[in-house]
């Protein structure tokens, strides 16, 4: 089995698969803690996104993390004033990192629209990317740091992070952050990571919960290409893991993938 190789967590139902997320994140940050001193997370939107960090918030475990020594970055962002509650970083704030001790200089939130780039949503990206840049180590790859985990939600068309079917972004292989626009889902311009940025991390972890993902799950797990599903595109240089509920896995062949231990 190749680290592209996802493996499956399938859980009973949405609320359970949130816990067991958290948990297993909060293991997995401070096992990274541990080993090299910090840990970097690579954080998603969305409803799976958003409860996965509420559980964190209401579990006991989370005062295992040393969160001053934890970098926070975005896998994409809703281009809007910085301070509209549409935006991931707003909802993240609200769901955990306001009532954690965060170093606010390890906190990496995507430029908003009401920015020093104003309107200009390619300068936005690019500043992005710079940060990044800056971010990484000498044996980093792309000038992108080397993420512990890059969590991502999967989209009922099979989007992850502001990467849509067919769109141009899923096309790019130069650029590690791009501005979308005209994105399908409103907003229409955002800023995303690119496949190959998200392909630096170590582990690339998944999220699909209910039945209107089941047919996403399906698609990206049957290897149609990323131009037609993104979300098969995504995955980590040493674990890719899906981790869903059982009506987001309802129509994956159970003999498709071997799951992954717990």
């Amino acid at each position: 089995m190749t680290a592209a190789t996802p493996q499956l967590v399938v859980h009973r139902d949405k609320e359970l698969m949130a816990q067991a997320a958290a948990a297993r994140l909060i293991t997995r940050i401070v096992d990274a803690q541990a080993a090299r001193g910090a840990a970097s997370v690579v954080l998603t939107g969305g409803r799976n996104g958003n409860a996965l960090l509420a559980a964190i918030a209401a579990s006991p475990a989370r005062d295992a993390v040393d969160w001053a020594r934890l970098d926070l970055w975005w896998g994409d962002e809703r281009f809007v004033p910085a301070g509209d509650p549409e935006r991931n970083a707003v909802q993240a704030r609200a769901e955990l990192l306001d009532s954690v001790p965060l170093d606010p200089a390890r906190v990496h939130e995507m430029p908003a629209s009401d920015g020093v780039d104003g309107s200009d949503v390619e300068a936005a990206a690019a500043r992005y990317a710079e940060e990044l840049a800056k971010a990484a180590g000498p044996g980093d790859r792309l000038g992108v740091p080397a993420f512990d985990v890059l969590l991502l939600g999967v989209g009922p068309d099979t989007h992850v992070a502001s990467l849509f079917p067919e769109h141009p972004g899923v096309r790019e292989i130069e650029l590690t952050v791009i501005g979308v626009r005209g994105a399908p889902k409103p907003p229409p311009t955002r800023i995303s990571l690119t496949l190959p940025a998200i392909r630096t991390a170590r582990e690339v972890w998944l999220l699909a919960a209910g039945e209107d993902k089941a047919g996403a799950v399906a698609m990206a797990l049957s290897g149609p290409g990323e131009l037609q599903a993104p979300a098969s595109g995504a995955y980590g240089r040493s674990r890719t893991l899906w981790l869903l509920d059982r009506a987001a896995a309802e129509r994956i062949p159970p003999q498709l993938y071997p799951p992954a231990s717990a």
